[in-house]
This record gives C-alpha cells, structure tokens and sequence, in this order.
C-alpha cells in the first residue's frame, strides 16, 4: 500500500500530465496535409513533415500492442482486429503500417488518429508535444482557437491552486486526514491532481484575477457561479477537488466532495463549452491504456472508486461525472473494448433497481455486464481494507446484463410453488424479449425455463423446439398465421370461434381500436397497395364479424392482383350475411383513407398484445397443473420482442 501523507509533509510542486498512452477507437478521416485549416488551427506542412520525421512508429506502436523486431523488419498484433500470430507490419524508417489481417493502413498522424479518438489536429499537437516540437499557428486562425484554450488554461490554474492548497493550507487540515484515512500518499495526491477548494467566497477569483484571468472566462469554465446580488463567487467551496480530464488530458471541469457541513455530498462543474458531462468519464484519460491491454472497461460509482483500482493495479476503472451512464458513455467506451461492467457497491436488489431504466437493447458489439462488490462496500473501501483480491474476483464473476437482471427478478418469487412460477416467467418475459438478437432470446428462455421448472420442463423436444427461430409478419400467404408455440393447437383457445348470430353483431359503440379495424378492410376492398403486400394475421381483428368480413374479402384482394380491383359486386351479390353488408357499408364509404403503415402498425401492436394476453393466462394454468410451459414461454417472449420492436417504430 502507499505510504500515507503526513500533516505538514512538504510535497514538490504539481506537473502537468503526463502525455496519455494511445488507444483503440474510431477517428475521423484523416484530411490533407496542405496547410490545416481544422478547429480554427492552421499548421504549415513543413511542421506537419517535422513532427513525422521525429516520430518513430514502431514505439508508438510498442505501448499499445506487442511488437516484434527483426532486422529493419517490425510485425505486430494488429490493435484494429482480433488475433494472436502478428500480421501488422510497420515500416518505421518511412513511419507507416499495413495489417495483412484487416487491412488497416496509414501513416502516423492515422495511426494517432485510430487509437487516440482524435482528428488529424489533435494527433498532431500530441505527437508535437512527445516530439518536443514548437508548432507555429498562423496569426488569425490562432486568434479564433483562443477561446478554447483559454477556458482549459484557466481551469489547470483552478487545478494547481487547489492541489497547492490541499497540500499546504492550514484550513485544508480536515481534508489531509480524509486523504491519508484513504490511503493516499503525496504520489497519489499529484498524480490525480487532488484539492482542496478554500471555503471562501472569493478565493479563487483573486488568485485567477492575479493570473490574469478575466471574471468571463472563469464564469464560461465552471469556475464561479453568481451570489443573489448578482456577485460573481467561488463556485467550488470547502470541498476535495477532483480535475476532470478529456481524453487529450486536457482539465475541463471538476467533481467535488463535501467534507463538513450542509449541501449535496458531490458538486460538479456546471455545463461548459469545454465540459460536457454525457461525453466526458471520469479517469478515462488515465485508464485508456490499460483498458485496451486488459479488454475490458470497469464503471464504478465514484471518484474515489476510480482511484481504488489504480491503488490495486487494475487501472481500467472509470466513472460518469455527477450524471447516469448514458449512451453517449456507452458509445465512448466500445471504442476501446468489447467489455464494459458495470460494478455496484451494496447488494444486488440495489443494483437491479439502479439498472431498470437502463436500456437492455444494447449493440450487439459491446458485452455489458454487471457485478456487485461484497459485504455493501465499495471498492475505495475493499482496497484500503487490502482486499484487492476481492475486487478484482468480483470484475472476473460479473454476468452478463440481462443474466443479472433475470437472476434479480426470479429471486423475487417463490419458485417451489406453481403460482411462483407462473409469476416468474410473466416478470422476466418482457426482460427477454428487449434483447436484440433473437438466439440470445432462444437461450435464455431455455435458461429460465430450467430455473423455474427444472429438467422436466426441458425434454429432448422442447430443447430442440427452442432452438428454432421465431418468425413473424413480413411476408407469405395471406391467411390466419401457423402457430409457433409447443404447447398443443387445442391448448390455447381459436381467437376466434365460429360465430352465432349474436356475436356477429357489431356492439353499440365502436371503440378507437374496431374503426381502424374497419379502416383495414376498407383499405383491402380498395385493394391498397401497402396493405396487400403485408401479411395480415387474423389476431389483428377483434370482432368476429371483422374476421369474418376479412376472410370474405380476402381470396378477391388475391384475384384482382397488384393494380387490379377487387369485384366487390360479384363478391357480395346474393350474400345476406352481416360480413357482406358490413363490407358493402365500408366500400361505399367517401371519408380519406388513412394512411396504410401507421394503420398497419397500430393493428400489428393490437394484435399482439391479444396474443400476450391469452399466452399469459395458459402459462398461469400450466404452471398451476405442473405441465410444460417452455415452449409456450418461448413464444411469449418473441410475442414481447416483435412488440417492442413496433412501439418503437411509432
């Protein structure tokens, strides 16, 4: 463990970040190396050409990726795709590369721009600053970058005077013992750039004024904020101070904790031009490196998490910035890895609560998972408890996201009991079917399935019927759909039984649901060109005479083909039933037509939700009768999924 920091310990004075290591990502199309006109910046292209010739390719590649020399000859594992035996090959005396595997090639602005998330500006300044090269700005175009930079310049002030305080003021005394009650040491101190914000109204704003900076720029950085006199004050007051880097390492804001008194436990730094919190994880900057080595990426809950995992030598750990992890986050960190957890301190009922508004729906690129640290501690706590072991088995015992939040909900329910069960899989059904991909679907239905019910839910033919993809709408014959489920045809009652007289009558009132019902036959007799071309499923319609109005209209929609029209005359004359004068009504109606697709979708939802319905009610009865629900299970959460996939289109 480090060794603590000791009241009145002298420690040196701050440095700026060392230059972060490179990364996997996605980067913008490199532009032409003319003079560069990007973000307000223009370079010449004999800078452009100094910087290059004094980067050597083959060790910015050796801190990503292993690399192997031979001669003049560099081969190594390709950072852009998945493999072992070495196929990127890097010709370092003219700084370029060309993997055999993907066919990623480039210079080493593009090589920068790969695995650093950045433009070809932003690869320049980097490999400016690691080659120790002076880049001259052309006057007008370094005028219209000034803004930015003044906000980032004002900000690593504001960092250095509350690192410079925490370390040296007597009023910051308090916040050294919580510093050296979490073990941090004077190493630790620095390299995180900790403070201590000065509980004073204006303390801040002097020691920036005689540094030159203006009160505008220190209110368009986050830095002030303004009193109820419309005085300009310290935002940040009597707390530790945590600098918020981008992922150039630039400072762009600060989370801050309270350590006496009243007031939310966190501040953070309000909206800036330069910080952006759904675009900004806290620790990023520091772990980008390690997350590429270790394939995967941790979300902890706070900054102190963070540091805990560098502590335990693991620096792969990260945190979102005083808001909930968003797809913006999500989006960041797939650049980098395919593994995302999402670890929680206290228990797993908890953490299934935090995660119920979270998307299950996530790409199919990025494995989500999720873990939960023992005894309700947090990981900061678990480290300087020296129980690194634990954290680092909880990360490898994480499950997958929709496992987690399934394993939560079956918890809730008694499955020894028939009810229990039943109860079970209607909660966890909806969790289903929000997954995207449709064997994912099929294998956790068979997962649930064996939880509730056990081996004798899961015959030979019920694993085998499980095992086949559900398909539903998008084309064939016209006509009532086959049946997908495994349970027997006579199991689930004909959504619509042969008619009597009575139930052939329309009711009294129609509701919202049986006009666009009638708006879909009108639409057919007119023989709608979108309409035609869809599968209709009898489940759509909920009146009997509307079922059998569609099955009588249906076979002349066939005949009159596309373009044609339908013979509603030969297809009525001489019929007296209620589905041919209802027809006859509808055709000779003058009101619009309603627009085909949104009406086809509405009936799709409707007709689906019926099916759910009626599948939910068997379950219940299978269940109590101790029968196997697998199949019909299975067919609930397709029914689910094709649902979710509706709403979303409306």
């Amino acid at each position: 463990m480090c060794l603590p920091l000791r009241e009145g310990e002298s420690i040196p004075s701050p440095t700026r970040l060392p230059l972060s290591h490179p990364f996997i990502a996605r980067s913008p199309r490199p532009v032409p190396l003319t003079t560069l006109y990007t973000l307000g910046v223009a370079y010449s292209r004999e800078d452009i050409d100094r910087v290059r010739d004094r980067t050597d390719l083959a060790e910015l590649a050796a801190e990503v990726t292993k690399v192997r020399r031979s001669g003049r000859s560099v081969m190594a594992v390709c950072p852009f795709h998945q493999e072992k035996t070495p196929s990127l090959s890097i010709d370092a005396a003219r700084g370029l590369f060309h993997c055999f595997g993907c066919g990623k090639s480039g210079d080493v602005y593009q090589w920068v721009q790969e695995t650093q998330n950045t433009d070809f500006v932003g690869a320049l300044e980097l490999l400016a600053r690691r080659a120790n090269v002076t880049l001259t700005e052309d006057p007008t175009a370094k005028r219209r970058r000034g803004r930015r930079e003044s906000l980032v310049s004002a900000t690593q002030l504001a960092v250095e005077f509350f690192n410079d305080q925490l370390k040296k003021s007597p009023e910051a005394g308090h916040a050294r013992s919580y510093v050296r009650g979490r073990g941090y040491d004077a190493d630790v101190v620095d390299r995180f750039m900790l403070g201590y914000s000065p509980d004073s109204w204006d303390t801040l704003i002097n020691h920036l004024k005689d540094a030159g900076v203006n009160t505008r720029t220190m209110e368009d950085a986050g830095l002030v904020s303004k009193s109820r006199q419309g005085r300009a004050i310290d935002r940040f007051r009597g707390r530790l101070m945590f600098p918020i880097y981008d992922l150039r390492g630039d400072p762009v804001g600060f989370g801050a904790r309270i350590l006496d008194g009243d007031g939310p436990k966190y501040l953070n730094s309000p909206e800036t031009s330069i910080y952006r919190k759904s675009n900004l994880l806290y620790g990023l900057n520091w772990a980008k490196a390690a997350i590429v080595r270790e394939h995967e990426a941790v979300v902890v809950e706070g900054y102190t998490d963070v540091i805990a995992f560098h502590l335990a030598d693991h620096p792969v750990a990260v945190a979102s910035c005083g808001t909930a992890l968003g797809d913006d986050h999500l989006d960041l960190l797939r650049r980098f890895t395919e593994k995302v957890v999402l670890a929680f301190d206290g228990d797993a009922a908890g953490a299934n609560a935090a995660l119920r508004g979270f998307d299950l729906a996530v790409p199919a690129d990025i494995d989500l998972r999720v873990t939960v640290f023992p005894d309700g501690k947090d990981p900061a706590d678990l480290v300087s408890d020296g129980r690194i072991d634990d954290v680092r088995r909880a990360i490898s015992e994480s499950l997958a996201l929709l496992r987690f939040r399934l394993d939560a909900e079956l918890e809730k329910y008694n499955l020894s009991e028939p009810e229990g069960r039943g109860r079970a899989v209607r909660a966890v059904g909806a969790l289903i079917a929000s997954h995207p991909d449709a064997v994912t679907r099929r294998e956790y239905a068979v997962l649930v399935a064996r939880r509730t019910w056990g081996e004798r839910a899961l015959g030979e033919t019920a694993i085998r019927q499980a095992g086949r993809t559900s398909t539903r709408g998008g084309g064939g014959r016209r006509g009532r759909s086959p049946r997908a489920g495994g349970y027997r045809e006579d199991e689930v009652p004909d959504p619509t039984p042969t008619p009597d007289a009575e139930t052939m009558r329309l009711p009294t009132k129609l509701t919202g649901h049986h006009k666009a019902e009638q708006e879909l036959l009108r639409l057919l007799a007119m023989n709608d060109a979108v309409v035609r071309e869809v599968h209709i499923d009898e489940s759509w319609f909920s009146l009997p005479i509307h079922v059998a109005a569609y099955r009588l209209l249906s076979p002349s929609v066939e005949d009159a083909g596309a373009g044609g029209t339908v013979d509603l005359g030969s297809l009525i004359a001489g019929n007296s039933s209620p589905e041919a004068a209802l027809v006859a009504a509808l055709a000779m109606s003058d009101r619009p037509l309603a627009d085909s697709t949104e009406l086809l979708n509405r009936l799709k939802v409707g007709g689906i939700d019926r099916r759910i319905h009626k599948i939910r009610t068997k379950l219940d009865t299978l269940a109590s009768e101790g029968r196997d629900y697998s199949m019909a299970f299975e067919e609930l959460i397709a029914l689910e999924h094709e649902r979710r996939l509706l709403r979303s289109n409306e």
